[in-house]
């Protein structure tokens, strides 16, 4: 004998037939962009560190008839597209394994300084230019995850280009020329508008010429992790994307090597309804 169906359950079953064919619908409009440099022998990695090395293993068919090989890989955490966990510069902030997910995926924006970048290369970006940048795009970079587009991807792999120096060692460090992020502007995205994540397209968050890494300490003493060596920024739009920047899950590790995809589409996930939002920005003052 059939019996009757609960109200809950038809509730329940109507709102995952609406949900199903909602994001085949979403599916249809977003696309996938990897914003990850490829690691191999041209990864580059800060001037003390020894790079990326694969060592392969044998590779071919068993004598029972399948196909196997497995390799090992040995690389430095830094180095790459790659995230710095709050642990890097923090003696109590979080390891890779620590960091809530809840900051890794989310709604992100491109702040696009790279004219300033290309025409001075330790150029250091500031709060002004992400003023500038929501009264451009008339929204508020309020928790977003923040990628910062100084136009040097373009360099990768060139060493001597993308770091100023294609010299290795620590006598190299003090010869490193590349943007950053000013520490008065961290300091800014995490008081005034309390972002996820930041991400560059630079080997550090800070300049080339910094010698104490104040970037570094002021995001990672509220626990914001950076991302660094991000590629191909120069892809994205403005705004209206989603990252998800999913590092291995290093117990313990200051960083980590890092896959980062921004998923494009209508709306960002996560990021609710987009007109509510603008109106709140506009009636407030930055």
């Amino acid at each position: 004998m059939l019996r009757p169906i609960a109200h809950g359950t038809v509730v329940l079953l109507t709102v995952i037939l609406w949900c199903h064919a909602s994001t085949a619908q979403s599916d249809e409009t977003r696309r996938m962009l990897d914003l990850t440099h490829p690691f191999d022998e041209q990864t580059i990695y800060w001037p003390t560190e020894a790079g990326f090395k694969l060592d392969r293993g044998q590779a071919g068919v068993t004598d029972l008839g399948y196909y196997y090989v497995a390799n090992r890989f040995t690389c430095a955490e830094h180095g790459g597209t790659h995230i710095d966990a709050p642990r890097h510069f923090a003696e109590h902030g979080q390891t890779v394994d620590e960091i809530p997910v809840e900051r890794l995926v989310g709604p992100a924006v491109c702040v696009d300084v790279s004219q300033k970048c290309l025409a001075d290369s330790d150029y250091q970006v500031t709060v002004e230019d992400f003023t500038d940048w929501e009264q451009a795009h008339d929204a508020s970079l309020e928790d977003k995850i923040v990628l910062i587009r100084t136009g040097f991807d373009r360099y990768w792999p060139d060493r001597e280009k993308y770091l100023g120096t294609a010299e290795q060692g620590r006598a190299a460090v003090a010869k490193l020329h590349f943007p950053g992020l000013d520490p008065s502007a961290a300091d800014w995205l995490i008081k005034r508008r309390h972002v996820r994540l930041v991400g560059i397209d630079t080997a550090s968050i800070d300049h080339g010429q910094t010698r104490t890494f104040p970037t570094h300490v002021r995001l990672f003493r509220d626990n914001v992790p950076a991302l660094e060596n991000v590629a191909h920024l120069d892809r994205l739009p403005a705004e209206g994307f989603t990252i998800a920047a999913l590092p291995m899950k290093i117990a313990g590790g200051s960083g980590g090597p890092c896959r980062v995809v921004a998923i494009l589409g209508p709306q960002s996930i996560g990021d609710g309804a987009t007109e509510p939002k603008r109106r709140a920005y506009k009636e407030r003052v930055p």
